[in-house]
């Protein structure tokens, strides 16, 4: 339950109250009226802006109306203090045992405490990674895999039906350069001597493999045709070994795709010839002459008429071209023909990860989604800044096969898919990232993957420590919850509760906003208040959680500790980060 939303719920039920009651003018609108923690955890556990937000409407004192709320709120049984604080804002104090049934909700729930019908099951369709099939995926692209993967468990533990999808860009010319590029391994794996890699052909090794298997299926069937008799088919052949080698490297990162949707099979099926009717029907599409842009010219710019799109009747800065000299469509009319297949499979909220380096594209598609859905579809990007690789704190160059750059496959064999993972979601999207080797496995507060894990460790190291000292209690989550948890009245103990109570807020306003890695920090404070409250036991004996004379305050703090391993493993699944019960 998100208790916030619970009280919003409250506060608005006794505005209604004071207004029936003539006390407050009728038809006030509460819509902006929230319900949020205080900024300073002094002033209390819930924070209103009531009285701020309908003084002026209701000719009325904020405090005034914050006094007569306080009132009425005061009568709540999880109320304990209601205080008018500054000009209006008012702040509440909850009772010790609501705290205690939040915990006691937390340990039936399990890890599904926090679990949302925010999104009421509507659809939505996450499309990450979408990396050109030209060779293995290198770091950069692990961070929009991770990210996209994270937000698409986000959204589903908010209640949103989320399909991920792939889009391979398989139609363009970089997929003739790796079929050239293919033809020479095979070549070279039929015994020719292909010398150094010419310039502008893919130069991995990783493309050896695909030749030899060409050269072992079909012998020297292609090798002395001229381009135009093999070029297709090492086109098809090439992009399925690229496929299959990007499908491996996701694996090992633990990420699954539902949908992949080729480029070039909407083009051949006349899809992006489609879309670009409709917009023409709509007296979006005209035949013009772009001004140059100021300062470098963008690639799709000619001084030429061209096939424009409207994009600025979309909020867009400048109309786009979708038509190449040739009279081949642009990469954004295959876009557009792909973001409107999108939404006639019946996804309204379309949500697409991409590099930083894609920024300049943003506005343009939102507007290609306005048209060509008729306003009835939207389009969120994110976009994901660069991740700098170090080791020990110095830039870190690693690669086994690529050629060129630091494959994703051979930093998940280096540090772990869960590492990878967790450190990827420590900043948001689009901030940079430092990802250092070394420090991303040291066992220090510093790295937060093993500060989380080593409190979700910690934790069943104490329950395992409970069965030895009570071999008869039933210490599972269901049981636990049943305990006398108003032993628990120490006021690290009850910030840590409340601490936790914020799960399922956290989860709405993160699904709400599309950003996962608010998770990452919430676990590294709950992490950091749980060793707080360990070290705490250290200090003083009484507060250890294992009491070997005092049965029912160690199960208490027991049911505590079961919480906090839960909720780490709640934040871990939707990470798509496995939990570990010991560390060595």
């Amino acid at each position: 339950m998100n208790l916030f939303k619970s009280f919003r719920t409250d506060i608005v039920t006794a505005l209604a109250r004071l207004a029936e009651e003539g006390r407050l003018p009728a038809n006030l609108d509460f819509s902006k009226v929230t319900a949020e923690p205080p900024r300073e955890a002094s002033h209390g556990d819930v924070s209103t802006n009531a009285a701020m937000v309908l003084a002026k409407a209701a000719g009325m004192k904020p405090r005034d109306i914050a006094e007569m709320l306080a009132a009425e709120l005061r009568g709540l049984p999880a109320v304990v203090g209601a205080e008018v604080a500054g000009p209006g804002f008012l702040n509440l104090r909850l009772a010790d045992r609501f705290w205690h049934d939040q915990l006691a909700d937390l340990l039936r729930s399990g890890t599904s405490y926090g679990d949302s019908d925010l999104g009421h099951g509507v659809r939505v369709n996450v499309e990450y990674v979408s990396a050109n099939p030209t060779g293995p995926m290198h770091i950069g692209h692990a961070r929009g895999a991770v990210f996209g993967d994270a937000l698409s468990g986000l959204l589903e533990k908010a209640g949103f039906d989320v399909t991920r999808e792939y889009y391979v860009n398989d139609a363009g010319a970089q997929v003739a350069v790796l079929a050239r590029s293919v033809h020479l391994r095979y070549r070279e794996a039929l015994g020719e001597d292909i010398g150094a890699i010419p310039e502008g052909l893919y130069p991995g090794d990783y493309l050896v493999p695909v030749g030899k298997a060409i050269a072992e299926r079909d012998g020297a069937k292609w090798r002395d045709l001229p381009e135009d008799e093999w070029l297709a088919d090492f086109r098809r052949l090439a992009i399925a070994a690229m496929m299959d080698l990007i499908r491996g490297d996701l694996e090992a990162l633990g990420v699954r795709h539902a949908v992949f949707t080729s480029e070039k099979e909407l083009v051949d099926a006349g899809k992006v010839d489609a879309a670009l009717s409709f917009l023409a029907e709509r007296g979006l599409i005209y035949e013009g002459v772009l001004e140059p842009p100021k300062g470098k010219l963008p690639d799709d710019w000619e001084p030429r008429p061209q096939t424009l799109f409207r994009a600025t009747d979309f909020g867009d800065d400048v109309d786009r071209p979708l038509r190449k000299s040739d009279g081949s469509g642009t990469y954004f009319a295959s876009d557009i023909a792909y973001h409107l297949d999108k939404y006639r499979r019946g996804f309204s909220h379309m949500i697409d990860v991409w590099g930083a380096d894609h920024g300049g594209y943003v506005k343009r598609m939102q507007a290609a989604v306005k048209a060509v859905t008729e306003g009835g579809g939207s389009l969120d990007v994110k976009l994901c800044q660069m991740v700098n690789l170090l080791k020990d704190g110095e830039p870190y160059k690693m690669s086994k096969r690529a050629g060129t750059f630091v494959t994703l496959r051979d930093v998940v064999d280096e540090v772990g898919k869960g590492v990878v993972r967790f450190i990827m979601l420590t900043r948001k999207n689009d901030a940079q990232l430092d990802f250092d080797l070394v420090k991303v496995l040291e066992q220090s507060r510093d790295n937060p993957v093993f500060y989380v894990q080593y409190a979700h460790a910690r934790a069943h190291s104490v329950i395992r420590h409970g069965v030895e000292m009570f071999p008869d209690a039933d210490l599972s989550g269901s049981a636990l919850a049943g305990a006398n948890l108003a032993r628990l009245d120490d006021p690290a103990e009850l910030a840590l509760i409340r601490l936790m109570g914020g799960w399922p807020r956290l989860i709405e306003s993160a699904a709400e906003a599309h950003e996962p890695h608010r998770l990452a920090f919430f676990l590294y404070d709950v992490a950091a208040a749980f060793h707080g409250l360990w070290n705490k036991g250290k200090d003083d004996a009484t507060l250890r959680f294992l009491l070997a004379e005092d049965r029912e305050l160690s199960v208490a703090r027991l049911a505590l500790v079961r919480g906090v391993a839960l909720l780490i493993a709640s934040g871990l699944e939707v990470f798509g980060v496995e939990p570990v019960e010991e560390m060595r």
